[in-house]
């Protein structure tokens, strides 16, 4: 059975597109996953799954919401392996001992081209600081990310792929709780 980290896009923050942990849970034992274990309130699951793989897990998920729980949500999902290279290859460890929870990880849907990732840096007005990995950026928000214009739509629009995004606290919570 392969596991997988999903992180589901824009549910529960702002009092928008309410789901509860336990119906995701639910959803996801009712579609045939395995051990569904959600962290926090904002659509963070860990999962096993004997019947799906790959970048096939996204679509499939993303389908059944719409159809079982009539709620778009977009799933990004992430093996315990990848969660760990991304972990591993993180260049702002400094900011992750310092201070982790203004260190994020932007997950995206498809690898950023260079020229979008330079246009990102471009349209930066305030004091972050952003490195790009494979599917996936750090983004370092040293006066916060809720004060910063360094939005998911910006983010979104400079690189012309759908992203979400977790603090270094929540990254390495997540990969604890994928290895057990």
């Amino acid at each position: 059975m392969a596991t997988y980290i999903a992180l589901l896009r824009g549910i529960n923050v702002g009092g928008n597109r309410r789901i509860a942990m336990s119906v995701l849970r639910d959803f996801l034992e009712a579609v045939g996953c395995e051990h569904p274990r959600s962290l926090l309130q904002s659509g963070n699951v860990v999962f096993g799954n004997r019947k799906r793989a790959g970048d096939d897990v996204e679509r499939w998920l993303e389908a059944e919401a719409a159809k079982r729980l009539h709620f778009e949500a977009e799933f990004f999902v992430r093996t315990p392996n990848e969660w760990q290279d991304l972990i591993a290859r993180n260049p702002f460890r400094e900011q992750a001992e310092r201070d982790p929870a203004r260190l994020h990880v932007v997950v995206l849907k498809k690898a950023p081209a260079k020229p979008a990732v330079a246009a990102l840096r471009a349209a930066i007005v305030g004091r972050e600081v952003v490195e790009s990995g494979q599917r996936h950026l750090y983004v370092v928000y040293p006066d916060g990310a809720g004060r910063s214009r360094l939005t998911a739509a910006v983010i979104d629009s400079k690189l012309g792929t759908r992203c979400t995004a977790r603090n270094w606290n929540t990254v390495l919570k997540l990969a604890a709780l994928s290895q057990s």
